[in-house]
């Protein structure tokens, strides 16, 4: 399918899905999930991620069907927008649990072999350094841990969070500007 032809046949599937048509959700599904599941991947740069995105967009698309309205959006339009808030809500996710493991992972860090007065003075700085990176706002913060913990490049970083360049570059030295601030006190 190609073009109006394209948008007039996935949104006539789309109608016959609110239905309740299961035939025509088969189709919709072989019609659209090529295309859906690249947007997925190119998001979440994870094959079984993008396979369960795709398949929880689906249900999403099933349910929903009915509500799709074709004056609003082109039907990949309508169907590209749920992919791309499910893939947005794993890298959430994700983020926060990142910003979760930083947190052990310096607590742990603080006790591994040392004195009680290095064990004491780690936990110190471990503990501050974890408060100012509470202090940061989530992007800045996300774009520091990512790139100084894991090792993401700016480019990676861009792709992965799919912002600008000069955003994510943006990010990060306002990140380790404050952190040094905030460490310095």
């Amino acid at each position: 399918m190609a073009g109006t032809e394209s948008a007039q046949a996935l949104g006539a599937l789309l109608a016959a899905c609110g239905q309740g048509d299961r035939r025509a959700f088969a189709q919709l599904y072989q019609s659209a999930a090529p295309t859906l599941f690249g947007l997925a991947l190119r998001m979440l740069r994870q094959r079984d991620r993008a396979e369960d995105v795709l398949q929880e967009a689906f249900i999403r698309i099933w349910q929903h069907a009915a509500d799709y309205r074709p004056q609003t959006a082109a039907p990949m339009t309508w169907m590209s927008s749920i992919v791309r808030y499910r893939a947005l809500d794993v890298l959430r996710r994700q983020a926060r649990t990142l910003d979760q493991s930083v947190e052990t992972e310096a607590m742990e860090s603080a006790s591994d072999d040392a004195g009680p007065m290095e064990a004491a003075e780690q936990q110190d700085a471990a503990a501050l350094l974890q408060a100012c990176l509470d202090a940061l706002s989530a992007s800045h913060r996300q774009c520091v841990v990512l790139a100084y913990q894991y090792g993401y490049s700016h480019d990676e970083l861009s792709r992965r969070l799919d912002a600008p360049l000069g955003s994510v570059k943006s990010w990060i030295r306002r990140g380790l500007s404050a952190l040094r601030k905030c460490l310095g006190q």
